[in-house]
């Protein structure tokens, strides 16, 4: 899977940045925050078949 295989509107974009800070004030990093919120946006985005 590529890093750059998703597009998301503005408003996908904010809720995750909010999702990201949320975890890192819970005390998780900054990488591996960003790899939970974009596990957790892969899996609901419907795939495109290229």
């Amino acid at each position: 899977m590529e890093l750059l295989d998703l597009e998301l509107t503005h408003e996908q974009q904010q809720a995750a940045v909010e999702e990201i800070q949320k975890l890192m004030a819970e005390g998780v990093s900054c990488a591996e925050a960003i790899i939970i919120v974009a596990q957790k946006i892969r899996e609901n985005t419907p795939a495109n078949d290229k």
